[in-house]
């Protein structure tokens, strides 16, 4: 697949199966995140992998946020908050490890590590692995932070899901950029 055809055609893939990415795989994926744009080579990014059994320590700091917002969730929804971390074979939590006091601000620290998960989607898609990006509250959530080895002055910028779509990818509407684009006032 050519560059144009995944940035034109990529979906994301919600639901994911084994088998996830194989070693090599993820090495490319890796690979590909570390080339993103970095104005002042900060190399803000940081990424935890998670497979196998890793995944259930995510469900742990996935309970203790819910429990942090809610601490009186009934087993159900405690039990829900924990299989999150179990909806895909690897997840890699995206980080951006923020420079405080730099000229480069943290606003554009955080834009480089997104472009480094929009750079691992898309080679994901490439290699016939599905994607999903998610966020939602563990996200901001200083304790889920502090449990994934940051401070409260970094961002995680995405639990990237990765493995083998469970379904058939969703066809997006087709588009034309002209709808997005403005005038100056």
């Amino acid at each position: 697949m050519d560059t144009i055809t995944a940035l034109t055609t990529r979906v994301s893939s919600p639901r994911l199966q084994e088998p996830g990415p194989s070693d090599s795989q993820l090495d490319m994926l890796l690979r590909a995140a570390i080339r993103a744009p970095d104005h002042g080579l900060l190399r803000p990014w940081r990424f935890i992998v998670l497979t196998g059994d890793q995944r259930e320590r995510l469900g742990d700091i996935m309970e203790a946020q819910l429990l942090e917002e809610q601490p009186q969730a009934d087993k159900r929804t405690r039990e829900i908050a924990r299989n999150k971390a179990l909806r895909a074979p690897t997840i890699v939590v995206a980080v951006a490890e923020i420079t405080e006091n730099h000229k480069i601000p943290a606003w554009e620290q955080m834009l480089a590590v997104g472009a480094a998960v929009q750079n691992m989607m898309l080679a994901a898609y490439e290699l016939g692995i599905g994607a999903m990006w998610r966020t939602g509250a563990m996200a901001n959530s200083d304790l889920a932070k502090t449990m994934l080895g940051f401070a409260p002055k970094d961002q995680v910028i995405a639990y990237l899901y990765l493995g083998t779509p469970a379904s058939s990818l969703k066809s997006l509407p087709d588009e034309s950029p002209v709808d997005f684009i403005r005038e100056l006032p």
